[in-house]
């Protein structure tokens, strides 16, 4: 009876990199805007992806677009970045993958996406911006949830997000 072989050392997981692949910071309405008090409204997106670049290497992008807006609806800076890191990935496959790469892998790549933004914006010359933490793992699962709505089915019968 022969065995399947067992590797011994389990999943392994590594950041092979983490980069800044694009960025953008807007202020449209300059010098007027700091003519005024202070006091925006922030709309903010996150999304991210990823790609295999190569057998157990994958590409994920976390993109954080921000918008701020004065008391009369005037855009006072926009900020785009997209927040890149190279993480090796073995013995880890299917849902486990999926959520390695959806959720795990843009939690670490946050903080330093969250520290350019406030670069980006004090150096535009607002105040700091300090972005609250951001629960990956619950958009992740509020993206199975969606997704299995769509499809007609539960998120336990295995749905994945796109």
């Amino acid at each position: 009876m022969s065995e399947s072989p067992v590797d011994p050392q389990g999943p392994q997981f590594g950041i092979q990199r983490i980069y800044v692949k694009d960025v953008s910071f807007e202020v449209p309405r300059a010098p007027e805007v700091f003519t005024k008090p202070w006091q925006p409204k922030m709309k903010m997106d996150i999304n991210s992806r990823a790609k295999k670049v190569e057998e157990h290497t994958y590409e994920v992008v976390l993109t954080l677009s921000l918008e701020a807006r004065d008391e009369d609806d005037q855009v006072g800076f926009i900020c785009e970045l997209s927040q890149a890191g190279i993480f090796f990935v073995e013995g880890v496959e299917g849902a486990q993958l999926q959520h390695t790469l959806s959720a795990y892998c843009p939690s670490l790549l946050f903080p330093y996406a969250r520290a350019c933004v406030d670069g980006l914006v004090t150096r535009g010359s607002f105040p700091a911006l300090m972005l609250a933490h951001v629960n990956f793992d619950a958009l992740y699962n509020e993206a199975l949830k969606q997704q299995a709505e769509r499809a007609g089915a539960t998120p336990e019968e295995g749905a994945q997000p796109h």
